[in-house]
Order: C-alpha cells, then structure tokens, then sequence
C-alpha cells in the first residue's frame, strides 16, 4: 500500500502541522482523528488496513489529518469564545492549506469527509459548511452538538454561546437554512451516520437525521449494537460504509 508522510509549518496556525497519505488514486477521503487521536490514530486503529482492499484498488485515497482539539474545544484553560476562534482557524488550515494540497495530488473531485467520535463532528461540520467541497460524508459516533451536556461528557463552552458556535454547531445552524446553493449542495451528498444504541450521543444522531430530513437531505442512519464507539466497531464500519 502507498503511504505518505508531510509536514510544514501552518501560518494559519502558527505550528507545524503533520499528515499522512494512505493509496494512490480513487475517491479523497479527508479523515479527521478523534479527540485525543493524531494524524496516525486511523493506521494505529488499524482502520487503514481494513480499508487495504479498496486502497490498493485505487477505488478511494485516505489524508488522515492532525488534530489540535486541546488547542479550541479541550482547552478548558481558554476562555470559551477563544476555543472556538481557534477551531475556526484549523477549519481555515483545512480548506486552504490541505484541500488544495488534495486538489494537486488527486484530480479526482470526489471527495469524502470522514472521521470518528469528535473527528465525525469536524467531518459534519465542514461538509455541510462547505457542501460544494464534498460530495460525502461518513460520520462514526460522532456528536453534532458540543453545547449539549451528557453523561460525563460536558458543554464544551461552558454555557457561552455566540454566533461562531452556532454556525459551528450542525444541529443548530441546519435546521435554519434557507434555500439556495448551500442546501441544494447538502440535498446532493451522500451522507451516512453510524452510531451504538448505547451510544450517549444517540438522541443527536436521530435528531441530526431528523433535521436532515425535514430539509430535504437523504442521510442513512445506520444503528449498532452496544457502545460502538471504539477501534473495533469502525474497522468493521468503515468497509461498509466508506
């Protein structure tokens, strides 16, 4: 199998950014890591290898990308409204600084976001921030709404709100779309979520496909036995559903 590593320093975010390249042609796939997960957490899941099969085809080509959540929504040293300003500047890392990058290493246009509990929300978010750059959206675990407190899993912003989180928020900014290109681009994608019933965050998937629904979007909801919210489940999904 085909595999890359890069690395440069991200004006954007002030730090050295790195990624790795997994196949040599087929469908991108942008993969974003969980919240605790680095650019290498899909190959160490051994997700990639799951996925060798079709990789090794040509029919799909992984960039498996860094994340910097301890940086904006888990620096809880941060004030609220300074985590999502930093989320907003990786956003701007990936659209301007990796997708061209994409752009340039894979003429093929099709392009996939993908990712794994916190990494499904960064695929969400952007995919339906910016529906005229993917086609596809494949979300595992994922939670849509970070204000939301459940379980053991709290209100990232502390009770803060503002219109960055709420345009940063699916659940929130979806169901008051208006008509016009930006729904006509989400209506046009194949999404898919894939969830435990025991999952905490079920109720938002639900209501996530709900939303998408009722706004004239076609997303399969695919429900799972227990928790499903690790590396074993997603070996298992990721084949079916990427």
């Amino acid at each position: 199998m085909h595999r890359e590593y890069h690395h440069w320093h991200s004006a954007r975010l002030k730090r050295d950014m790195a990624f790795l390249v997994f196949g040599h042609a087929g469908a991108r796939v942008l993969v974003f890591p969980t919240r605790d997960g680095r650019f290498y957490e899909y190959e160490d899941l051994r997700i990639v290898d799951s996925l060798r099969t079709k990789i090794e085809a040509g029919l799909i080509q992984l960039f498996c990308v860094d994340s910097i959540a301890h940086e904006s929504f888990y620096c809880f040293w941060c004030q609220p409204e300074d985590r999502i300003k930093r989320h907003i500047l990786f956003e701007d890392y990936i659209m301007n600084e990796i997708l061209p990058f994409m752009d340039a290493k894979n003429p093929n246009r099709f392009t996939i976001a993908h990712g794994c509990s916190l990494g499904a929300y960064h695929a969400a978010n952007i995919a339906f921030r910016h529906p005229n750059r993917f086609q596809k959206l494949v979300a595992f675990s994922g939670r849509f709404d970070l204000t939301l407190d459940v379980e053991h899993f709290k209100n990232l912003f502390d009770g803060h709100y503002d219109d960055d989180i709420y345009f940063h928020t699916p659940s929130h900014f979806l169901p008051n779309m208006p008509e016009g290109r930006l729904l006509d681009g989400i209506r046009a994608m194949d999404i898919t979520l894939a969830i435990g019933r025991d999952d905490p965050f079920l109720q938002n998937n639900r209501d996530l496909s709900r939303i998408l629904h009722k706004k004239g979007a076609h997303a399969k909801l695919y429900e799972w036995d227990g928790r499903a919210h690790q590396g074993h489940y997603w070996r298992r999904m990721a084949p079916l559903y990427l």
